[in-house]
């Protein structure tokens, strides 16, 4: 009996080196492939704003800045592949050099295994999920006020050769651009009284105002102004010199107001009831009216064609027509899609550093020769797959209407399914 208990300890002892054994070589493959994906995710970025930065000449620290509170973003969406990735290299290295083999062969169970890299699975999980749900919003806000206050000092970031920039209450029509000085400016916007604003200059200088405000100075302004609904009532005047200002807040609506991505899960869920209320409210509103022209127009036909309300008949078919396709409307809320699937994939992305575990170490045990490197370009392959089916979901679920969860959720479905499935095979092996 001594001697079974010492070998049940043994064993026990043997178990936990083994397992912090494949843990710790789980975590090394981890960051190696955790920088190779957050270089590629960074490059992306890099290229994307800092290149368009740059053209305008924003000074490098402001740049580099930007690029630094945008990187909570790359760390939640490199952490999944390469948690995919490195455990594949650590199964397939451990399988190569027959060590997966000479453990089995040891007694020690498949589970001891799979364990090490389930948990750190649940690690990279966590990790990737408070970068996406706390980091992410934090660094939004940072790199608002930082993009405002960048906006003011380079007003040129907003504007672009020949194109048509819509802000808060205003339409900017640009030409040519050569450095701060703008060709062939249009700007339509609104008076204080509401009356539609068209000006038009050949000539604008961009600048920063000492109030915080971003300045165009119109040279040879041409300002007309229109009354609503009155075509042939208007004014115009001309100016030698026309200075235009917007506030920053203004003119960087886009950035200056965070979406559904750069918002915490709690604050999208409550957009979400919000929303929903909304919509409630709206769907009931349409109803009634709905019930309301069903009603009347049941009326007209049972009271028969000499009745006079029959001529209304085509009329009131008309408006149920109407109030028909504004509830089919309303309940096709793109708006509220879009905050679905960002909350799901809050979840759905950091989860996918678990759900990927089960089918990486199959797949892993089943390399035989230079395991690293096949474990590698095998995590290359699922990640470009996975995220295919990220942005096919996500594209499915805003334009087609399909459920936002499943729109998000499928992937991991689909990799966890796999997975549990050759588990399961290999396990009745």
């Amino acid at each position: 009996m001594t001697g079974n208990r010492g070998g049940t300890i043994r064993n026990r002892s043997l178990s936990k080196i083994i397992f912090f054994y494949i843990m710790r070589e789980a975590l090394f493959s981890f960051c190696v492939c955790f920088l190779f994906f957050f270089f590629v995710f960074f490059v992306n970025q890099l290229l994307l704003m800092a290149g368009q930065i740059l053209s305008k000449r924003v000074p490098v620290f402001e740049v580099a800045l930007l690029v630094f509170y945008s990187l909570p973003s790359i760390v939640a969406m490199a952490a999944p592949f390469a948690s995919l990735t490195g455990t594949l290299m650590t199964i397939g290295r451990l399988s190569s050099d027959n060590e997966i083999l000479v453990q089995l062969a040891s007694g020690i169970s498949y589970i001891n295994i799979i364990g090490p890299a389930l948990a750190v699975g649940i690690i990279i999980s966590c990790i990737s999920f408070f970068a996406n749900d706390i980091l992410l919003p934090a660094g939004a806000v940072q790199f608002s006020r930082l993009y405002l206050k960048t906006a003011v000092s380079s007003p040129g970031l907003e504007f672009e050769a020949n194109s048509v920039k819509r802000f808060k209450d205003t339409v900017v029509i640009t030409g040519p651009v050569l450095g701060k000085t703008i060709h062939d400016v249009v700007i339509l916007d609104r008076t204080a009284e509401g009356e539609r604003r068209v000006i038009h200059s050949k000539e604008a200088l961009l600048r920063g105002s000492e109030k915080g405000q971003i300045s165009i100075d119109l040279k040879d302004a041409f300002v007309q102004t229109g009354k609503e609904n009155e075509r042939g009532n208007y004014d115009y005047a001309t100016s030698a010199l026309l200075t235009y200002s917007m506030s920053p807040e203004d003119a960087v609506q886009a950035v200056y107001n965070p979406g559904p991505r750069e918002m915490s899960s709690v604050d999208v869920r409550k957009e979400i009831r919000k929303k929903q209320e909304a919509l409630r409210i709206g769907l009931d509103r349409e109803k009634r009216r709905l019930s309301t022209s069903a009603a009347i127009l049941e009326s007209v036909l049972r009271d028969g064609q000499e009745n006079p309300g029959a001529s209304r008949i085509e009329n009131l078919e008309n408006d149920l027509s109407s109030n028909l396709a504004a509830v089919s409307l309303m309940k096709k809320d793109r708006t509220l899609s879009t905050y679905r699937l960002e909350y799901y994939k809050k979840f759905s992305i950091p989860f996918g550093a678990l759900s990927s575990v089960f089918l990486a170490v199959t797949l892993g045990l089943l390399a035989k020769k230079s395991g690293q490197t096949v474990g590698f370009l095998t995590g290359i392959i699922i990640s470009v797959l996975y995220w295919a089916l990220l942005i096919g979901g996500q594209t499915a679920g805003t334009r087609l209407g399909y459920s936002p969860f499943w729109s998000m959720w499928l992937p991991n479905i689909l990799s966890l399914g796999a997975g549990l499935a050759l588990v399961a095979y290999r396990l009745r092996r």
